[in-house]
């Protein structure tokens, strides 16, 4: 059996659904009594409760969940053998702290990191100003950064946690670096009519981020999109070499979430 945490978000959907189309015992760690999992799935509420039988772990720390040294020590406890964090890659460029992958290290467990760049899904934060104006207000237009579709990283959790392999680490990105003004004109081609891309300032973003994070994550956030090191505008291969096939553009991203922007 594995157990899936965010069970409900961008990558644990579709990661339960091919761990269930697999014919693997799911059990879904999510607070939402009504989740949309498959038939079979098993819906917990607590991490601790969701672990008995449980042989590998799928690891994220959603807001208002255990320390993760707590849900650690309740996996050993229960017998899980394997955990797959979803990490970041600010890790590897010296953006973010490495706490998450340093406690998955220490605990004794086998373990793989996933290092995801930029989530093509972070483009649902356009979806209101698309349904109401068509148009997309961010800033940094022209900078470019490969964002990878949250259906790849799920993939490439569901093919380490089938397979067993353990000890890997894998960066994640899409296969090609695009600009938030192409991702709007992406959104339009897939609703098939024009969506205008509007320039915000630094300062403007800023103000916007502080809504709903701290400053400090907003300044790093920033950092990231305004001013990308090599590493972080490159494409990793690593999807391509654990799946087969090469990441999903963002167009298809687009394409395929299109309801969320008519």
């Amino acid at each position: 059996m594995i157990t899936v945490m965010g069970a409900t978000g961008n990558v644990g959907r579709p990661l339960v659904r091919a761990l269930a189309a697999a014919g693997e015992q799911v059990t879904a760690v999510s607070r939402r009594e009504t989740a949309d999992v498959p038939d079979g799935v098993r819906v917990v509420p607590v991490v601790e409760s969701a672990l008995d039988g449980a042989e590998a772990l799928f690891l994220m720390v959603p807001g208002g969940f255990a320390p993760v040294d707590d849900v650690l020590t309740a996996a050993g406890a229960a017998g899980v053998e394997r955990v797959v964090l979803l990490s970041s890659q600010g890790v590897a460029t010296g953006r973010h702290p490495a706490v998450l992958e340093d406690s998955v290290r220490a605990s004794g467990l086998k373990w793989t990191m996933l290092r995801p760049g930029g989530f093509a899904s972070n483009a649902l934060q356009w979806a209101e100003s698309v349904r109401t104006s068509r148009q997309v207000v961010a800033p940094f237009g022209d900078v470019a950064l490969p964002v990878v579709d949250p259906e790849d990283i799920a993939a490439v959790a569901a093919s380490v946690l089938l397979s067993g392999r353990s000890g890997d680490v894998y960066e994640l990105t899409g296969p090609a670096p695009i600009t938030p003004r192409e991702q709007a004109a992406a959104i339009g081609e897939a609703l098939g009519e024009p969506v205008r891309f509007v320039p915000r300032t630094r300062e403007e973003a800023r103000a916007a981020m502080l809504g709903f994070m701290p400053p400090e994550v907003a300044d790093v956030t920033l950092g990231i999109l305004g001013a990308p090191t090599p590493q972080e505008q490159r494409v990793s291969p690593d999807v391509s070499r654990v799946l087969g096939r090469p990441p999903r553009p963002f167009t298809e991203w687009a394409a395929r979430n299109a309801a969320a922007f008519k």
